[in-house]
């Protein structure tokens, strides 16, 4: 009688134990997450982790992959956790879905579960210089084409490709994000380049470069020869086709034959205008110069006129830049001589534009006349 009663007890406690795991299965329940939530790498695999332990069986025959793509599983030794090894690389800039259908833990208590992951894209593109577009450009080594990137290139292949360039060389800092390129040649001048870029992973095959970014400029023209006898025109092509002679710094550039004053600023022009240079027989003198002094409004005993903006180019002061000469009754010369060299030696300048050179150009500020 105690023995069957024993029994009978545990008969009921087994039943208790069984009705009450029937009805509160939740910490039997199986639950997949992922081991990282940043963005996958396109050679990564990828380790899917589970609550509990699971019958491998069951899970592999219920997997699905979307898109499709091999793969194969690598089971941990206490069945809780996989990692998914992919066959080949995954695609690049890609949302995939793992779903698990059907699958059974240790108890035989079926689950299902769906994980989403994101791949890496490739590097971007993120400034070029010479920027889209840009004309009257010159590449050298102090200005080569750079390409910056919005992360490192680690573990991917660039291919640049520049029409017409033929050889050239690059240098990939130490950040890994800015290539710098040189032709090996000088480039040919007036001519568009086109700059495409190409990207790979470092394992894919050569026929899997993409092109990821495009872009071109065009390179400064050859000098010109014959200027124009529009003056806007004029100063248009001045800023066109002038190049600098002193790279680093302000200097002012004065070309007589053109009639035409440009100003640089570190080799970059910041304004042209509009000159009258000495007259045939009392030529400006050619050569590498500076502002030696200055003065608002000095008058010329020589030629009983005021020279606003005065600012000498030769220490003895015999030759300068100034406005249009000034009589001392108020009228001053017109500006339809601008253009034309008609002074004694001087350089002048319009209303207006003396003044704007006056207060950028410092004492010993270069200047370069030549023709």
């Amino acid at each position: 009688m105690e023995i069957f009663l024993m029994v009978l007890f545990s008969g009921l406690g087994l039943f208790g134990i069984f009705n009450y795991v029937k009805s509160n299965t939740e910490f039997l329940e199986t639950k997949v997450s992922l081991s990282k939530n940043e963005n996958v790498k396109l050679d990564e695999e990828i380790t899917f982790n589970f609550s509990g332990r699971v019958s491998p069986g069951s899970v592999e025959e219920s997997l699905k992959m979307e898109p499709a793509k091999d793969f194969s599983l690598r089971w941990s030794d206490g069945n809780d956790s996989f990692a998914l090894v992919p066959n080949g690389n995954w695609k690049r800039d890609t949302k995939y879905s793992l779903n698990i259908n059907n699958g059974r833990n240790i108890f035989g208590i079926g689950f299902r579960g769906s994980v989403d992951f994101q791949t890496e894209g490739y590097p971007e593109v993120v400034s070029i210089v010479p920027s889209e577009g840009e004309k009257n450009v010159l590449i050298d080594i102090e200005d080569p084409i750079s390409v910056n990137f919005d992360r490192p290139l680690d573990g991917f292949n660039v291919k640049f490709v520049i029409d017409p360039m033929g050889e050239f060389v690059s240098q990939l800092n130490e950040q890994k994000t800015s290539v710098k390129i040189l032709s090996k040649g000088n480039l040919q001048k007036g001519k568009r380049y086109d700059v495409k870029i190409y990207v790979k992973h470092e394992n894919s095959p050569e026929e899997d470069y993409e092109k990821t970014f495009e872009s071109y400029f065009e390179t400064k023209p050859e000098e010109l020869k014959n200027w124009d006898k529009d003056i806007t025109v004029r100063l248009s092509q001045a800023k066109n086709y002038t190049e600098p002679r002193i790279a680093e710094g302000r200097y002012i550039d004065i070309n007589l034959k053109s009639q035409v004053m440009v100003i640089f600023e570190n080799g970059k022009i910041v304004e042209t205008y509009l000159i009258s240079s000495g007259k045939a027989g009392m030529d400006t003198p050619e050569g590498s110069f500076k502002i030696e002094n200055k003065a608002l409004k000095p008058w010329s005993k020589k030629y009983s006129l005021f020279m606003p903006y005065w600012m000498a180019i030769t220490p003895s002061g015999e030759y300068g830049i100034h406005e249009l000469p000034e009589w001392p009754g108020g009228y001053k010369e017109g500006a339809n001589h601008l253009g034309i060299p008609v002074s004694h030696g001087c350089v002048r300048l319009g209303t207006g534009s003396a003044g704007k050179i006056y207060d950028w150009a410092e004492i010993g500020t270069p200047v370069i006349i030549h023709k």
